[in-house]
């Protein structure tokens, strides 16, 4: 008996916080809509007036709209009728309002886009348990060796994955089956939104070598521009050049990947389970804040940062001892720094205090933009229980309560 084909499905959400906006607020269905920025002082008006109605009863004139916006915040997604007008993720809000003034603009969730998350994932592993996880809204899949993961190419499963997840979330979402990762997320870009796409081994020069170099994930702005002036266009351009060669322009690792990867070579696994390097909180504020001027403010938003990271570990059952910030000034240059303590901790006080710390290592005369902080080093609380029962008591895992600790720390802002 032959061994089945190896078939690997990319199953990528469509539009995803937007189209979870929509499940709150089906009466924007179809509009131009555009998710970013913080929660303002509009948005909980909104939701305090709308009584009885409930917030799929709130007209749509009521809803605040792209053109009034004012301030620094970048659009975070937005709907295929929003995009049509060029708008997109990562582009100023400001900038998007010329674009497409009429569009609503609706505030980051990322609470309720988390919720989704887990339900849609969960609705996978019921019918394709090989999955990995690669990040909020999207999944690899093994389909190998799973029930209807052959038929069609992988055709008839990504349909009843579709159908699962549409029926118990509203949400749709694309799927690329191919005989690996790299072709399998190409391939679940080609019918956005809610289609489904295979590619064989022998469709490699019809339907990948067409498609330029960047639609390879991991070439991103500045090989392709180094491409770009070797007249290298297309994967298919790439795919001809000999290996040494790439390896003398790029280098020995990333010049062999990019021969084999424009020849549709990848033997990646999927991973069923990858343990996180690191967990992050972040926010871009809608208008740039001062440390001094703005120290109140400021010092507000960096403890609820803490107190949510905090919420996130103890959630995700994680412990770390190295504990950092970010910032991005008004000129757009961002600045790190991180201190690794002597117990590992999920406490928002520790995490708190240790951030203030970082916060005393950097400049802080200019106006910033972006405020973050993050725990690295981890370990599951489980392990780090296990392995620090051996040390001395003052290495304990530090798992207190978080409300005096934050009160009674030296708080630079």
């Amino acid at each position: 008996m032959n061994a089945p084909i190896r078939r690997i499905a990319h199953l990528d959400m469509d539009a995803f916080y937007a189209s979870v906006e929509l499940l709150r607020y089906p009466q924007l269905k179809g509009l131009p809509v555009v998710i970013g920025g913080a929660r303002r002082r509009q948005d909980e008006a909104l939701r305090l007036v709308q009584g009885e109605r409930g917030l799929a009863g709130i007209p749509v004139e009521a809803f605040p709209v792209l053109r009034d916006y004012t301030g620094r915040g970048v659009i975070t997604t937005a709907t295929y009728a929003a995009r049509q007008f060029g708008v997109g993720s990562a582009l100023g809000l400001m900038k998007a309002a010329r674009l497409c003034p009429q569009a609503i603009l609706l505030p980051v969730d990322f609470d309720e886009y988390r919720k989704y998350s887990r339900l849609f994932k969960a609705i996978i592993l019921e019918i394709a348990p090989l999955m990995e996880d690669r990040g909020v809204d999207e999944v690899y899949i093994d389909f190998t060796e799973v029930p209807g993961g052959q038929r069609e190419g992988g055709r008839v499963l990504a349909r009843l994955l579709q159908k699962a997840i549409a029926d118990k979330t509203g949400l749709t979402c694309s799927i690329g089956v191919a005989p690996n990762k790299l072709i399998a997320k190409m391939a679940s870009e080609f019918n956005k939104p809610n289609g489904i796409s295979i590619v064989h081994e022998e469709d490699l020069q019809s339907r990948i070598w067409p498609l330029a170099c960047r639609k390879i994930n991991g070439i991103g702005p500045k090989a392709d521009e180094i491409l770009a002036r070797l007249h290298i266009h297309t994967i298919g351009e790439l795919a001809t050049q000999p290996r040494e060669w790439l390896i003398d322009n790029f280098g020995k690792a990333t010049g062999a990947w990019m021969h084999d990867a424009a020849n549709g070579r990848d033997e990646r696994p999927v991973v069923l389970e990858s343990e996180p390097v690191s967990i992050s909180r972040e926010t871009t504020f809608d208008h740039d804040l001062h440390a001094v001027r703005d120290r109140a403010e400021l010092g507000a938003i960096f403890t609820s940062l803490c107190e949510k990271l905090a919420g996130d570990l103890q959630r995700k059952g994680y412990v770390g001892k190295t504990i950092g910030i970010k910032l991005r000034y008004d000129n757009f240059k961002s600045v790190t720094r991180d201190q690794t303590i002597a117990h590992y901790t999920d406490d928002a006080g520790v995490i708190r205090h240790t951030a203030g710390l970082c916060l005393k290592r950097v400049p802080l005369t200019q106006r910033l933009r972006l405020l973050g902080v993050r725990v690295g080093s981890l370990l599951k609380a489980a392990e780090a229980r296990e392995f620090e029962s051996n040390t001395p008591v003052t290495h304990a895992v530090s798992t207190h309560s978080t409300t005096n600790s934050i009160a009674a720390t030296d708080q630079l802002f």
